[in-house]
């Protein structure tokens, strides 16, 4: 079934995946792509989005994207710096504003039985993230809505589908913001709602089919979210055979890898247990750079892979559970906006001696889908609702070198943490959470004695896709509590701290 689909042009905002995934919420398939690399046959798209951008249209760095056939030809919706650049290079003004307008506002006034704001009532808040402002329209610009400091916040071009905002409608401060999307989308450009978690079961089955037919493909299993949904289902498509491998990296949670084992025998699936962990400690030893780190876990990984899939007679394919998001991370465009945050080891490519062909079920779509796909396929809430776990595990959690003493101990303090999370009610309400392992001793006292031990700091964040993510608050009766279980129960720890960061400026994970 061919899709109605969406065109976002990435000019390097950090919301860019935020409308993507707006978008697909209004069950309509969007693709991101970066400005300068804008694809070849746009008749597969019915409507276009421009991005927002850290860039301004008035310096010398100002992002130039190639709009001949698409301005005027397809229905457009330019965000903040696409409205800005549609400003300043088409007859209308674009200067510095006197303070730079970031956060909450009101729309004050709004235009009379306008498509674009239907339903939408003077008053509604939208987010501004921008520190340049529209001072003059561009030819044919007519103004839509403004806010109190904001005077052209929203204009359409006469003569054209074209629309530009210099709000943020893809954040969640912006009250309406879906529905002006879907106004957009729906109602002026005429896309069909038909991206549903259904419809991309069936269609992904039969692609696999198609695309595998009676080949025997291997799957690493990590016990997560993603690589579950995958498994899940190319076991739909092809059935025994799928050969599941699960490596124990000696760098998962307390117990993990019996307990996941024992999840997935009782969920069909073809798994083979592996426990490497002598071997990935190996690995590590002496190594305290995280993107060193990374590599050799990832290396370490694909070595023991290896080793399994050889074990299997004629195996053809690897199945990989990348998500969209790992995609556009990890291969960021050549001169292209977005810069790569982390290494992915599972996104670009294998070494040459696996001579193996890929295949990524979930590679097109976000974590939040893949929730929404493994539910429509009977997988267990408890699965579906277990936090993002890093592919490296505890690896990047033990800031400096790891050893399997270090290892032990945050296996422990993990585990207090993650278990009260779930005895208080908390777990749910939380994205992720986790604790890392700090490189610096400091004085404690205990009974008597003076000790010298090991600092642990706590995370526990809230998000929606892991893009951006907001520390939990949570209560002081249980960090109280957990703090006194670690310290107490913990050999070699006397020091329990709580992360209050955001991202960003900070991360998740610490490395």
């Amino acid at each position: 079934m061919q899709h109605d689909k969406v065109l976002i042009l990435d000019f390097g905002s950090q919301y860019t995946q935020l409308i993507a995934r707006r978008v697909r919420e209004l069950n309509i398939y969007s693709e991101i792509h970066p400005f300068n690399k804008i694809p070849t046959n746009l008749s597969d798209y019915k409507a276009v989005i421009l991005s927002g951008s850290p860039n301004s249209v008035r310096g010398e760095q100002a992002l130039h994207p190639e709009l001949s056939q698409i301005r005027g030809i397809k229905p457009m919706l330019a965000v903040c710096y696409g409205a800005q650049y549609l400003a300043h290079f088409s007859g209308g003004e674009v200067a510095p504003s006197n303070t730079r307008e970031y956060g909450r506002a009101n729309l004050s006034f709004i235009k009379n039985e306008e498509a674009f704001f239907e339903g939408i009532n003077e008053g509604s808040q939208v987010w501004m993230s921008h520190s340049d402002t529209i001072k003059k329209l561009p030819t044919n610009g007519v103004l839509l809505a403004s806010t109190s400091d904001v005077e052209n916040a929203a204009y359409k071009i006469e003569g054209e589908t074209t629309y530009a905002i210099q709000f943020h409608p893809e954040v969640y401060h912006s009250t309406d913001g879906k529905q002006l999307l879907e106004n957009f989308l729906v109602n002026i450009a005429g896309l069909n709602q038909d991206w549903t978690p259904q419809s991309f079961v069936e269609e992904t089955v039969e692609a696999i089919k198609e695309k595998v037919g009676n080949d025997k493909v291997v799957l690493g299993l990590s016990g997560g979210v993603d690589s579950t949904i995958a498994a899940v289902l190319l076991n739909k498509a092809i059935g025994q055979n799928l050969y599941c491998i699960f490596v124990n990296n000696g760098l998962l949670r307390k117990n993990e890898f019996e307990n996941v084992l024992k999840q997935y025998e009782g969920m069909g699936l073809n798994v083979k247990g592996v426990d490497a962990s002598g071997r990935f400690l190996e690995a590590l030893k002496g190594i305290e750079d995280p993107e060193k780190k990374r590599k050799a876990i990832g290396n370490a990984f694909i070595e023991v892979f290896d080793d399994e899939a050889h074990k299997i007679k004629d195996v053809t394919w690897l199945a990989q559970g990348t998500i969209y998001p790992d995609v556009i991370e990890s291969v960021s465009a050549t001169g292209g906006p977005s810069a790569t945050i982390k290494s992915h080891h599972n996104v670009g490519g294998l070494p040459d001696f696996m001579k193996l062909k890929i295949v990524e079920p979930l590679r097109a779509i976000f974590k939040d889908e893949v929730r929404r796909v493994g539910a429509s396929l009977g997988v267990s809430p408890e699965l579906l609702g277990r936090h993002p776990f890093p592919g490296p595990g505890l690896g990047i959690r033990i800031l400096g070198d790891i050893t399997a003493e270090k290892v032990r101990m945050l296996q422990e303090v993990d585990a207090i943490f993650i278990d009260g999370l779930k005895a208080w009610g908390l777990y749910d309400k939380v994205w992720q959470a986790g604790a890392m392992l700090l490189p610096v001793n400091s004085v404690g006292v205990m009974g008597d004695e003076r000790t010298y031990e090991k600092c642990v700091a706590l995370r526990a964040v809230e998000s929606t896709d892991g893009m951006t993510a907001d520390w939990v608050n949570l209560p002081y009766e249980f960090l109280q509590k957990t703090s006194n279980d670690i310290i107490n129960k913990v050999k070699g720890v006397n020091r329990v701290v709580y992360d209050i960061s955001s991202k960003p400026p900070a991360t998740i994970e610490w490395e």
